[in-house]
């Protein structure tokens, strides 16, 4: 009975232990995925790799669940130039909003889910204005803020 009693605890501490990780690593993704926005908003590249890459690592500490994020966020750490970036940055928003939609956006309240109508790409911002990195200054206000992940394209 003691043995079963320790596997069932072993098991409960085990799996939270798991939970909580998700929610960092969902949350540490997401800090280093908004310095990349940041970046892209503002037609630099400068930081763009080495936020790409921590996304990579902490991607990898999720396991399967985080491979669709770790996969975008090499391509898009090895971009040459500010075009190839933004291209890259789509599949990465993808991944993210999907990867912070099954976490249930624990703990990334101030967040707001943007739509570019013009390449059909969603991305995730600070609250504010529209600040959209695909275009950057050219059309850095073109696209819509909404309120939740549940209004992802």
């Amino acid at each position: 009975m003691k043995s079963v009693f320790a596997f069932l605890l072993l098991g409960t501490t085990l799996g939270c232990a798991a939970q909580v990780q998700a929610s960092d690593a969902t949350k540490a993704i997401v800090a280093a995925y908004l310095d990349i926005h940041a970046a892209l908003s503002s037609d630099k590249v400068d930081g763009v790799k080495p936020a790409a890459d921590a996304i990579a690592r902490e991607a990898a500490r999720m396991g399967a669940p985080g491979d669709a994020i770790q996969k975008a966020a090499k391509a898009l750490g090895s971009a040459a130039d500010l075009n190839a970036a933004r291209s890259a940055f789509g599949p990465l928003s993808d991944a993210v909003i999907a990867a912070a939609k099954a976490d249930g956006w624990k703990d990334l309240p101030s967040l707001k889910l943007g739509y570019c109508p013009m390449v059909k790409q969603s991305w995730i911002q600070k609250e504010g204005k529209v600040s959209n990195p695909y275009y950057g200054s050219t059309m850095l206000t073109c696209g819509e803020l909404k309120d939740t992940i549940k209004d992802a394209k």
